[in-house]
Formats: structure tokens, sequence, C-alpha cells
């Protein structure tokens, strides 16, 4: 038995684009950019594993090549990682049927479902509790947000139930928003057409809830972010280095993290959540604030680098300040 109670299989969806993450996607897949030390999806399957998830199957489709050469077949992380290669791009729905395929599913089993551009603090186990309890076809993650507009938002009543799923509104009628982590029973995928686009949101939750099946969402007031810009990437690295988050087992709370592998003179100040990865090498009397410093960067001596991304094998040449931006592209 999971030490959730209930559930040991998991979907991570990561064959997203990140479009919004340009250039920085441009050769790496969103959720293989790396923040405060290891690859976005390390850190979700990380949280799954320590939640007693032990398969889980990577549905992927943008640069799919990159994830099976890092990951292999999951012993490193203590777990079993299966890969779902969508040829062309399948959509939520899609990408969740096609996964499945490889998950051995039995009858009225339930399963985990990972959007793979979001970092959360959430318990695992309180979600699976609440769908267990509630006797749920599907349990969402939900969080609050100040201003629902630019996510469209998702009502419940006081027991937690799932009125509707509305689309991008002026006013919103709620303040809760689809967080991108579900729990499905199996039964679900026989909704979901196969080898089709199909989007979980806007199609299949709706038609879902048409038929008055049992959709619940548990409401967390945690830590949440949508790593879709640079900005959210970085204050996502920033926030698992300065307050490592329930669960996500970042390295302890600290003021930077600088990889092993990474070169620092030592009177460089390195501070505010920044991350220097592997192979990178910063000068004397170097400042770096919040940012990320990728593998091979060079930051030369005399340097400031404020809530920037440097990219790999890139280089800040002496006495440069860089703030707010995305160099090296």
């Amino acid at each position: 038995m999971a030490s959730n109670g209930l559930i040991n299989k998991a979907i991570l969806l990561v064959g997203g684009k990140g479009t919004r993450l340009l250039p920085l996607t441009k050769e790496t897949p969103k959720p293989m950019l790396r923040i405060a030390g290891a690859p976005v999806t390390e850190h979700q399957i990380r949280k799954a594993q320590r939640a007693g998830i032990t398969e889980i199957v990577l549905s992927t489709s943008y640069l799919a090549e990159v994830f099976e050469p890092y990951f292999g077949d999951g012993s490193r992380f203590g777990v079993s990682i299966k890969y779902a290669v969508e040829e062309t791009p399948l959509g939520t729905g899609g990408a969740i049927a096609n996964g499945a395929k490889l998950l051995d599913l039995k009858d009225s089993e339930a399963f985990f479902i990972f959007n793979g551009d979001v970092i959360s603090g959430h318990d695992l186990a309180a979600q699976a509790e609440l769908h267990r309890s509630k006797r749920a076809e599907v349990t969402l993650l939900l969080t609050r947000v100040k201003d629902a507009r630019q996510y469209g938002c998702v009502p419940v009543d006081e027991t937690g139930r799932v009125i509707d799923f509305l689309e991008k509104m002026d006013q919103p009628i709620a303040d809760t928003i689809n967080a991108g982590c579900y729990i499905f029973q199996r039964e679900v995928l026989d909704q979901i057409p196969d080898g089709e686009v199909t989007s979980i949101e806007r199609e299949i939750f709706p038609k879902l809830l048409s038929q008055r099946k049992s959709l619940f969402g548990l409401v967390d007031e945690g830590y949440w972010i949508d790593m879709g810009t640079p900005e959210a990437m970085l204050r996502a690295s920033r926030d698992l280095i300065l307050n490592p988050i329930t669960n996500l087992g970042a390295a302890p709370s600290q003021d930077s993290l600088i990889h092993q592998g990474a070169e620092v003179d030592n009177s460089a100040e390195i501070n505010d959540g920044s991350f220097i990865d592997n192979g990178a090498n910063v000068g004397s009397n170097v400042t770096i604030s919040g940012s990320i410093v990728a593998e091979n960067a060079i930051i030369e001596a005399n340097s400031v680098v404020i809530d920037s991304y440097i990219a790999p094998k890139s280089r800040v040449i002496s006495g440069s300040r860089i703030e707010g931006e995305i160099f090296g592209f």
C-alpha cells in the first residue's frame, strides 16, 4: 500500500513546448530546465516517490528524446519510469490516454496525473484521502489566486464538489483555479477518445459534469507556481532554495545553491536564492542575486547579476551589470 494510503501510479505530463519560456526552451523542453539543482521533472518525481508512488509514466512529445537518457528506468530515483511518446501533440486529454496504456491499471484503480510545469507544496496524501472519502471519479487540486481572470475558475460547493469549469472572464465568480494535479479513476479514461487531440480541461471535465459524475476539488492554501515564464521559473528556483517546500525535497534552506562542479571565487557574493550550476565559473568580486547561472557559463570579475538567467556556455564580460534579463541566447 502506498504511503498516501491509496495510489501508487502516476502520469507526468511533460510534452509541452514551453513557448512562453523561449528562448530557454529552444533546445531544452520546459520540464528539463534546471532549477534549484535539478530539472523541474526531477523535483516532481522525488515528491511523488516520497508520497508512495512507485510507477510513473512520462508522457512526452516536444524533444522527447532528452528524458530517458537522464531518468533511465527510474531506479536512481526509487521508482519505475516508462515513456509514452506522442508523435504529434495530443493535448492534455490525449496525452493522459496515451500514457495510461503503460500503467497496467486495474478496474476501479486510481492514479495521479501531474502537469509538468507546476511546482506545488500540497499534500498528495490529503488529495488521495479526499478522493477516497468522497468516492470521487476525479479529484482536482485547486489553488486560490488574487486574480483569476487570466486562468478561468473552478467553483466548488461547501463539500468540495466541483460545480463548473469556467473559461477566462472579466469578473470570475470564484478565486479557485485548476492547479494541475488530478486523481482519476481508471473508468474516466473511457471518456477520452484514443489517439485524438483532446483537452482534459475544456472538453473532458465539462463532459463529466454534464453526466453528473463525481468531481471534487481539494482547495490548498499552500505554495503553488506555474512555471510558464522565465520570471516564474527564476522565482520557483529561488523559492525552493530559500524556503524548501514540504515534500519537494529541495536542498536544506540556504541562501544559495552552488553545484560542486562550479568554480566560484572566494570574493564573490552569491545570495537571494541564486543557483550556480555545474561547470559555471564565477570570477572575483562578482555579485549574483536571485539568479540562475547555467552550466558552463562564465561570469567575469567585477560583474553584477540580479534576477537574471545566464544561459549555458555564455560569458558575462568583466564589469557588466545584468538585471532582469535572459542573457546569452
